[in-house]
């Protein structure tokens, strides 16, 4: 099995294998390949596949390159076209949950029951005054934006046999090791959405989408500085976050503040948010991925914004075989959704 990542920007997919102990959130997962092909501008909107044609050629197009082993693939998903949602359910086997949840929901989400796919992950069971109660995450995605990926993944001659969460997949990749012991927080900043997945102690405890990431901050560079949006991604990373700037530059760094700031202010108000709901296991440290995670600065604002100590993801770190990966050490936190989604699988 094969996790498959669809961003705006590339499509990217990661192989992983566990050794004959088997799957958990211990051990080592061994990196077999790992591939990027880019996609061109327009493709992919908000998260949503808008040019099937195109993305299925760039899949298939991944796979011819890198000879990845199976057809058969794990899907990503996230945009601001999934909801997810704390929600308490009497304790039931979850064959029972999943059928029941479209009653259970149906007040609870910003689409019709019908328009939507339905998920439960439950995290812990308490005693209620009723009995048992599950505490849990809820996820529904519209059908049209899992529809619409899936459909591009087919075109390029594979199976989707698995659509999960891509902030499961983030949990997956980065809460593994030392970080097993605590509670962090992974903001994966994405070209048009921010995830940010609270893990405590392995377990996904809450998920935020945010609207905005690093295309947005490329965007307003190339607006100040009147320039293309390619020589606009290479100015952005030497204007950064709160560098001292030239005359001719300060305009773009202005605007690239309030884009910033907007940004780093919606994640210091879910951290806020999450810990006063969550006094027993409040965030401890925040790991950043994600290709708009690289802005220079943007850690060292996000660290005083939430008063948190924030470390760059480095999912390779967690994996043995990581040779496999030397192409790609340099970005490998753009890789963490795909190599999650392939150790879902493969637990």
């Amino acid at each position: 099995m094969i996790g498959l990542d669809i961003g705006t920007t590339q499509v990217r997919a990661a192989e992983v294998q566990y050794g004959s102990g088997g799957p958990s959130a211990h051990a080592r997962p061994r990196l077999v390949r790992v591939g990027v092909v880019q996609l061109p501008p327009g493709a992919v909107r908000e998260g949503e596949v808008v040019e099937r044609t195109t993305v299925g050629s760039a899949i298939k197009r991944l796979w011819a390159e890198n000879k990845f082993g199976s057809k058969d693939v794990i899907l990503g998903v996230g945009n601001q076209r999934v909801v997810v949602r704390e929600l308490d359910l009497p304790a039931m086997p979850m064959a029972q949950v999943r059928s029941s949840l479209p009653f259970q929901v149906q007040n609870l989400i910003p689409v019709a029951v019908d328009d939507a796919i339905l998920d439960y992950l439950p995290v812990e069971v308490r005693s209620g005054e009723g009995g048992e109660v599950m505490h849990g995450l809820l996820v529904a995605a519209t059908k049209d934006t899992v529809l619409a990926n899936t459909a591009a993944v087919e075109t390029a001659g594979l199976r989707p046999v698995v659509v999960d969460l891509s902030a499961f997949a983030l949990s997956r990749a980065m809460a593994r090791g030392e970080a097993l012991n605590h509670t962090v927080a992974i903001v994966d900043v994405g070209a048009r959405v921010t995830t940010v997945a609270v893990v405590a102690r392995g377990v996904p405890r809450m998920v935020r989408m945010l609207p905005s990431g690093g295309q947005d901050v490329t965007e307003v560079v190339a607006g100040a500085l009147g320039i293309p949006l390619d020589q606009a991604e290479v100015a952005k990373r030497t204007i950064g976050v709160g560098y001292s700037q030239a005359p001719e530059t300060e305009r773009a760094a202005e605007q690239v503040m309030t884009v910033v700031s907007a940004l780093v202010e919606a994640v210091r108000n879910t951290m806020v948010f999450y810990n006063s709901t969550h006094p027993g296991a409040t965030v401890e440290h925040l790991l950043l991925t994600g290709g708009g995670s690289q802005l220079p600065g943007l850690g060292q604002y996000l660290s005083t914004a939430t008063r948190l100590p924030v470390s760059p993801g480095q999912p390779f770190s967690n994996l043995d075989g990581a040779a496999a990966g030397s192409r790609f050490v340099e970005q490998q936190h753009t890789l963490a959704i795909a190599l999650g989604l392939a150790m879902g699988v493969a637990a």
